[in-house]
């Protein structure tokens, strides 16, 4: 369901368990975010599109540019 935030954090070469620790997370609960097993809370997906300088529309799959 989250692919996207799979391929940005894939395109920043970072792992689950980085991702995790910059949002305040175990990498079960990211991994989670990533496999749509969890929806991800208003302030996580606002931090993830601030790090990744694109929209919240854009990891949601609601528009398809990537940068703001």
């Amino acid at each position: 369901m989250y692919h996207r935030i799979r391929d940005l954090r894939e395109d920043k070469d970072l792992t689950q368990r980085e991702m995790g620790e910059i949002l305040n997370c175990s990498q079960r609960v990211y991994s989670n975010y990533e496999r749509g097993d969890l929806d991800i809370p208003t302030d996580i997906l606002i931090k993830l599109a601030i790090f990744h300088n694109t929209t919240t529309d854009y990891i949601l799959g609601l528009s398809d540019q990537r940068t703001r």
